[in-house]
């Protein structure tokens, strides 16, 4: 597709926002990799090992609608730099935490770096501001790109940082996360986005009748069983490898062949909803997050690891974004910033709970019993699903 000459600025925002995603995508990677890890060493008890995990992403949740008014109010600019600089002084606290032995301010680190996820979770919105319809497919999947390049960057810095201060082991690592924000802060000024408000239309029916809709509640349900499962599973996977007795760069490959999983179909999967429709590529996404789940019960090698990891990216590609298209169907256009808000406020509220349920549930029940809880609600979210395609196709032939 040829951009019109009105997208130079669109190419331009999105390619800036493609590399403030390959940065701001890198933290979450060495969260993971190594929350849990330094968990186990400064944690007073074993079932909060993966609280600084559960905290990244509560951060997240609870960061999404303060950024977005902040976006609203001040522009996406703006609001990308006081985040960024958010994400320097979280990758600082928590390195002092681990140099400090000090379990709580670690926590505050990793908190703080949710509350940075939470500007650049809307890179992919930001990069279609300028776009003319034509070009926002292209717009998005530049940014997705972004976001595959920040899955090698943050094993990668885990792997080179690892040895660098024997005394506060991974210390160096969230220093290095401090100053992948510190880069993404210079890169997203050179922004020249369309200011956010000039955007917004007043009026738009109220949030609640929007948010109890048969469609919305199956669109979110289905967001948050693809993204909450992907996340309890994630979080839990490289304290197992450990347990298990592979290393922790075994662990570091893993998350990140999980994360270029996670993005990398996002080129295709835009063509494979319009081809196959939203419904059935969201109802793929969670059937791959069940096999992911039958590959994790099935052994514990460092290929039964690395497998479901992969499994549980790819459907989580298709299982949320094809939920995000559907969301997409449930509100006009001057209600879109407030039902967005709402609808990742729910789904990262959700994945907070997966979060911080994983590693008490991996303490007591191991990787297995993990596995096994993944079930039931992928059977729920499918079952929404086939009433929804159900209750449409009744509705077109009445």
């Amino acid at each position: 597709m040829s951009a019109i000459p009105d997208d130079r600025l669109a190419k331009r925002n999105a390619l800036i926002l493609s590399g403030a995603q390959a940065f701001g995508g890198a933290s979450p990677a060495i969260v993971v990799s190594l929350g849990g890890l330094v968990g186990q060493t400064l944690a007073p008890a074993p079932q909060y090992a993966t609280l600084p995990v559960s905290l990244i992403n509560l951060g997240l949740a609870l960061g999404t609608i303060p950024a977005a008014m902040v976006m609203r109010r001040a522009g996406r600019r703006t609001g990308y730099i006081l985040g960024s600089a958010t994400g320097v002084a979280a990758g600082c606290v928590a390195a002092a935490g681990i140099a400090s032995a000090s379990f709580a301010l670690f926590c505050l680190g990793t908190f703080m770096a949710g509350f940075w996820g939470s500007y650049t979770q809307s890179y992919r919105f930001a990069a279609t501001d300028t776009a003319s319809e034509a070009f926002k497919p292209r717009a998005i999947s530049w940014v997705m790109a972004g976001g595959l390049a920040g899955g090698v960057i943050g094993p990668q810095i885990i792997i080179w940082t690892r040895d660098v201060l024997v005394t506060a082991p991974f210390a160096a690592a969230f220093l290095g996360q401090a100053a992948l924000a510190l880069l993404t802060l210079v890169v997203v000024s050179f922004l020249r986005p369309a200011p956010v408000a000039s955007a917004v239309k007043p009026g738009g029916r109220p949030l609640g009748e929007i948010v109890s809709q048969p469609r919305f509640v199956v669109a979110v349900v289905t967001g948050l069983v693809s993204y909450g499962l992907m996340t309890f599973l994630m979080t839990a996977a490289p304290l197992a490898m450990i347990g298990c007795g592979h290393s922790v760069g075994d662990a570091a490959l893993g998350i990140q062949w999980h994360i270029l999983a996670m993005f990398g179909p996002s080129f295709f999967t835009g063509r494979l909803i319009a081809r196959f429709g939203k419904e059935r590529i969201t109802a793929l996404g969670l059937v791959l997050i069940a096999a992911g789940a039958v590959m994790g019960l099935t052994g514990l090698d460092l290929v039964h690891f690395w497998g479901a990891l992969i499994l549980l990216g790819i459907g989580w590609n298709f299982g949320f974004i094809g939920a995000t298209a559907l969301v997409t169907d449930c509100y006009r256009p001057e209600e879109r910033n407030k039902v967005q808000a709402a609808n990742d406020f729910l789904v990262f509220g959700s994945v907070a709970v997966a979060s911080f349920s994983s590693g008490s549930l991996l303490n007591s029940g191991g990787w297995l019993l993990v596995n096994s809880l993944v079930f039931p609600p992928i059977a729920v979210a499918l079952g929404l699903l086939a009433w929804q395609t159900h209750r449409r196709a009744a509705a077109l032939s009445a």
